[in-house]
């Protein structure tokens, strides 16, 4: 009896896994449990019955569709064979049209003969002619030229007749315009992106003059004010052909290159430019360049009115008033009172005297001699500073890019011109000055002489 109670159980935990798959799948479980071995048989006698019917019921609904299946099937088979046979026939369909395709494209072309080739070369014209046009300062008077020739450029069959006489006149009405000096009223935009309407004057294809200022063209049938103007002689050369009557031959400024060579001309820097460019060292050089012509002429003027009036004095055989000449002879007229003067002693207080004008005459041309000497050094510091800056840029940026490397040549060359510019006419100034200043020396020695031998030969 014991070993049937523990085979019960054993049997009741094997199918507990099952008992728990039911109650889960009906999410009904009993809400008796089975307390004893019989409950428990009955309880899985009552499940299998259940499941029995349920396989039964499924068993019955899958026999009846299946013939709803197999019917639809066959229908989808048919149509599948159906659109096979179809696809057969559009290949074949696609074969032949291709073959005929090649066909009449080879009678097209056979037909065409040397007009394939004449038609390809009017669509090129007319594509080199638009671009032409759209660049061309004469779109800012004549309007509404470049689209036929763009549709003409872009047709894929034969160009029409009136395309074809378009791009003929369109060529004529080019050259003819280019030989012309006109005056008209377009739109010009401002540097603040406003426009303004006003008479341009138009030289052939290569100039235009707007306001008395050169302008460019923009596209869009507008020109463009330059940020600057290019240097004073094509303006001066653009204001003769302003003030130019039509029958008038003047000499007028051209860009063969169509704004090219008007943009260089614009990048080149202007003089304070340039010399921005040689930076502290470069002012430190014109300052001390200023300091010297202005020494320079001080003391030309100076010993230029102190000579004259030494001069005056000799040919007037009278040496009165501050002048050296006047103190040298007035020291002579102290002196020459004096009794039992001697020629040496006489001799000594003229030099004395001399000595003394010296400085006066002297003045400043040591430091003019400085300042010419000085200002090349400066130039040659200038130019070590900006072959350093140079080796920098290199250093960081390489070579590929000659922009970066301007800056310290730049700096390089001009303070050595900067440097060179001042120190040639100050040295030059320093000359003329010193040469003043001797000359009125050796008037003051050759009247100290003289003046001498008269008290000698009075002694």
């Amino acid at each position: 009896m014991k070993f049937l109670s523990s085979a019960a159980l054993a049997f009741a935990l094997m199918l507990n896994p099952l008992l728990g798959g039911a109650m889960a799948q009906d999410q009904k479980p009993d809400v008796n449990d089975a307390v004893t071995l019989q409950q428990l048989l009955e309880q899985v006698r009552q499940g299998r019955v259940r499941d029995n019917s349920a396989f039964a019921t499924r068993e019955a609904e899958f026999r009846k569709n299946r013939n709803q299946q197999k019917a639809f099937l066959t229908r989808t088979q048919n149509a599948i064979k159906r659109e096979e046979a179809r696809s057969e026939r559009l290949e074949k369909t696609f074969a032949d049209n291709e073959v005929k395709l090649a066909e009449l494209e080879g009678l097209l072309n056979e037909r065409l003969g040397i007009y394939g080739e004449l038609f390809g070369i009017v669509r090129q014209v007319a594509g080199e002619t638009r671009g032409q046009i759209e660049e061309s300062f004469i779109s800012g008077e004549i309007k509404g030229r470049a689209a036929p020739l763009a549709k003409l450029a872009k047709t894929k069959g034969l160009p029409e007749m009136e395309q074809l006489e378009y791009l003929w006149f369109a060529l004529q009405q080019e050259m003819t315009a280019q030989g012309e000096v006109k005056r008209f009223t377009g739109e010009v935009v401002n540097l603040d992106g406003s426009v303004r309407e006003t008479e341009i004057l138009r030289v052939g294809p290569f100039t235009a003059l707007a306001d008395g200022q050169f302008v460019r063209y923009a596209g869009d049938n507008r020109f463009a004010d330059l940020g600057r103007q290019p240097p004073a002689r094509f303006g001066d050369a653009a204001d003769d052909v302003l003030d130019g009557s039509g029958g008038e031959l003047v000499a007028a400024p051209i860009d063969p290159s169509r704004g090219a060579i008007l943009n260089l001309l614009l990048q080149m820097p202007s003089l304070s430019e340039r010399i921005n460019q040689g930076g502290l060292v470069g002012y430190t050089i014109i300052l001390l360049g200023l300091l010297g012509v202005g020494l320079a002429l001080e003391r030309i003027i100076r010993l230029t009115l102190t000579a004259r009036s030494v001069k005056a004095q000799m040919e007037a055989g009278k040496a009165e008033g501050d002048t050296p000449l006047g103190r040298v002879w007035a020291v002579y007229h102290a002196a020459a009172g004096q009794k039992k003067l001697d020629v040496e002693t006489l001799e000594l207080k003229l030099d004395d005297a001399i000595l003394k004008e010296m400085p006066a005459l002297e003045k400043n041309l040591s430091l003019l001699k400085l300042l010419a000497g000085v200002s090349p050094l400066l130039g040659l510091l200038g130019t070590v500073t900006g072959m350093i800056l140079t080796f920098q840029a290199i250093t960081l940026f390489g070579t590929g890019d000659p922009k970066l490397m301007a800056g310290g040549i730049s700096q390089a060359l001009m303070t050595t011109v900067l440097g060179l510019t001042v120190a040639i006419p100050i040295l030059l100034l320093h000359a003329a000055a010193a040469a003043r200043s001797r000359e009125i020396v050796q008037i003051l020695e050759e009247q100290a002489a003289g003046l001498i031998a008269r008290h000698a030969e009075g002694t």
